[in-house]
């Protein structure tokens, strides 16, 4: 990549942090703690209409149909701002551009654009999709020679305010699965109440039972797992992101508090095992920073192993946001576990980020497989 289009490349970027940015400060970090009570309170349909409004579900859009058209390094700058203050947003827009990416990669494979053309919601609205599991860890259901769904797909990430679904169904006896995308408005669809999760509560899932409605293939038929799979060694890179937003949005609001919080007299700043804690913070967050770049950087270059990398930050990334986030909440003392400060909704926030796409352990076993598979 010559100078031009990197300088160029980081200027789009940064423009994108600030828009990420400021929609977070006027949309999400006034109303912070009420968003993060559903589904026991109301859900914050506003900022999820606003943030397609100025563009946020059309980043990995082509551009021929009505999007951005870049790639998921750009979308990791956006959730990355998002995280720092309220990573349920972050996780919506997760979703929808995972979404994107299997539609993306059915359309290559079939050399048409056809699919983009079948409704005029992508990028103004999040799809749905299962971004909490690998296929094989959920449920799905059975597409007949029609393409008509019947059966559940489980912990389906905004099946309850989406319009339409990306969602991954077995072929009747064929192998392997496809994905399909599902009419979510359709009579014949059956959508639960939301599950209640561990974190990331303002961005819901629910379990969704299609009884016999049609739905158009994406792509080839039986290549569900190779769909997503490219998909998890992008999208790796934005979930990876999203604990760096969460590191660093919980040592700012640390650092803060340390300074603004008086005990015997002095500020609690001052305090030798104070500092250490937020010295360890500081390292992690920006030791995220680092990795982060370093993924997107081989992204935007094609590097060889870069899908390795990708995995590889997603994984290391999501425990440290673990240990920062944990040490945020230690450091506001008793404060941190009560819902008046961030910290212990980032806590949470920090687990559930480790789900995505898939159990970490789990992707920790494909990681090492693959690498053994390669030195065979």
């Amino acid at each position: 990549m010559n100078s031009i289009n990197t300088d160029s490349l980081a200027c789009e970027r940064q423009a994108f942090a600030d828009l990420a940015k400021d929609f977070s400060a006027k949309k999400l970090a006034e109303l912070r703690e009420e968003h993060d009570r559903y589904p026991f309170g109301e859900l914050f349909t506003d900022a999820i209409r606003d943030a397609g409004i100025i563009g946020l579900y059309g980043i990995n859009l082509p551009v021929d149909y009505g999007g951005v058209g870049m790639n998921a390094a750009m979308v990791a700058v956006i959730v990355e701002k998002l995280s720092e203050v309220d990573a349920s947003m972050a996780g919506i827009v997760f979703a929808n551009a995972a979404a994107l990416e299997i539609i993306g990669e059915g359309a290559a494979a079939k050399n048409s654009g056809d699919i983009y053309t079948s409704t005029d919601r992508f990028g103004t609205a999040p799809l749905a999709f299962q971004s909490f599991a690998a296929p094989n860890e959920s449920d799905m259901p059975d597409a007949d020679a029609g393409g008509s769904l019947t059966g559940t797909a489980a912990y389906l990430t905004l099946g309850n305010i989406a319009d339409f679904a990306v969602v991954p169904a077995r072929n009747s006896g064929k192998q392997g699965f496809s994905y399909y995308l599902a009419d979510l408005k359709n009579r014949n669809v059956r959508i639960s109440k939301p599950v209640v999760s561990l974190g990331l509560h303002s961005c819901p899932s629910v379990d969704v039972t299609f009884e016999g409605i049609p739905a158009r293939l994406i792509g080839m038929q039986g290549e569900g797992d190779r769909y997503f799979n490219a998909m998890r060694d992008r999208m790796s890179i934005c979930a990876a992101a999203m604990s760096v937003g969460l590191m660093k949005g919980s040592f700012k609001e640390a650092l803060e508090y340390a300074a603004d919080r008086y005990q015997g007299g002095r500020q609690i700043i001052d305090w030798g095992q104070v500092r250490m804690m937020l010295a360890n913070m500081a390292v992690l967050a920006r030791t995220g920073e680092s990795c982060l770049a370093n993924a997107c950087r081989e992204l935007d270059d094609t590097a060889p192993g870069w899908e390795q990398t990708a995995t590889a930050a997603a994984i290391h990334l999501g425990e440290l946001a673990n240990r920062a986030t944990t040490d945020g909440v230690q450091l506001l003392g008793g404060n941190g576990y009560m819902k008046d400060y961030g910290q212990e909704q980032r806590m949470r926030d920090a687990r559930q980020v480790q789900s995505l796409l898939g159990n970490a352990l789990f992707r920790k076993m494909d990681f090492i497989g693959h690498i053994i598979g390669e030195n065979r």
